[in-house]
C-alpha cells in the first residue's frame, strides 16, 4: 500500500447519493425537511435522479432501476446525521405537518443537542440535530 503519511484529508464537504424506491416520493419526503431541488436528470421524460440541498448540504438521489432486485433492503448500516442551525423542534413539526412519521420526536441527547429521527421511504435513517442552544 505504499508509504504511510501522516498528513490528514483536507474535506470540505461531503455529498452522498442515494438509491431510491421511488424517487418522486423520496424528492417529497426530503422536501419536507427543507431540501430543495437543485438540478435534475430525466431520461425521455422520466425522472432518474436529483441533487438536492439545504443551506450547505448536498444530497444526491436516484431512482433504483432494479437490477439488482427491486426489493433489496436499503440503508442498512448506515444513518445520516444532519446538523442543522434551524430550531429543531420547527423542522420536526413542519415535517409531521407534511406527513412524515417521525421514528423519534425531539429531544435533549446526553451530548447536548437537540435531535428527532426519521426514516426515508426507502429505509434510510436520519438524524437531524443542532446544538440545544441553537434553537433556543
Amino acid at each position: 500500500m505504499g508509504e504511510s503519511q501522516n498528513e490528514t484529508l483536507k474535506g470540505r464537504s461531503v455529498m452522498p447519493s442515494l438509491t431510491v424506491d421511488d424517487l418522486q416520493r423520496s424528492v417529497d419526503f426530503f422536501s419536507a425537511l427543507g431540501f430543495e431541488v437543485e438540478d435534475r436528470w430525466e431520461d425521455a421524460g422520466v425522472l432518474l435522479g436529483v441533487m438536492l440541498r439545504a443551506g450547505g448540504i448536498g444530497l444526491g438521489l436516484s431512482q433504483d432501476d432494479g437490477k439488482k432486485g427491486r426489493d433489496r433492503q436499503k440503508g442498512v448500516g448506515m444513518r445520516l446525521y444532519i446538523e442543522a442551525d434551524d430550531d429543531i423542534d420547527a423542522v420536526a413539526a413542519r415535517g409531521k405537518s407534511a406527513g412524515l412519521v417521525l421514528t423519534r420526536e425531539p429531544h435533549d441527547t446526553e451530548w447536548g443537542t437537540r435531535a428527532f429521527e426519521v426514516t426515508e421511504p426507502s429505509g434510510f435513517l436520519l438524524t437531524i440535530a443542532s446544538p440545544a442552544s441553537r434553537g433556543k
